[in-house]
């Protein structure tokens, strides 16, 4: 018999580094790392590993983005998020928290 691991819910924090918060600085270079780093979130909710993600509006030093998962450990949560290619090539930080979604509307908000 196969012993399946409940998946727990982690949530990482994403902020830019604080050179990116002015557009000016923005380069073809910064705006690739972006595309990967939303492909990647793409295959995680096609693997089923993503819940949600997300960002605040703006560009200032109070701008952050969100993405919450499941998974099996918080090594694999910890791995997920420095994989993301908007930290693992430098244009933002993260830090993972372990969450709970208490709440979520079924069709996403809209």
């Amino acid at each position: 018999m196969k012993v399946t691991k409940q998946k727990k819910q982690y949530i990482y924090v994403l902020k830019l580094i604080p050179s990116l918060l002015d557009e000016r600085n923005w380069t073809e270079k910064e705006e690739k790392i972006t595309e990967r780093h939303f492909a990647k979130l793409q295959a995680l909710l096609h693997e089923g590993k993503l819940i949600l993600a997300g960002k605040t509006e703006g560009l200032d030093e109070k701008t952050f983005g969100i993405v919450i998962l499941g998974t099996t450990s918080e090594d694999e949560a910890l791995n997920i998020m420095n994989s993301d290619p908007a930290i693992s090539e430098g244009i933002m930080h993260g830090e993972l928290f372990p969450y709970h979604v208490a709440l979520i509307r079924k069709n996403g908000g809209e």
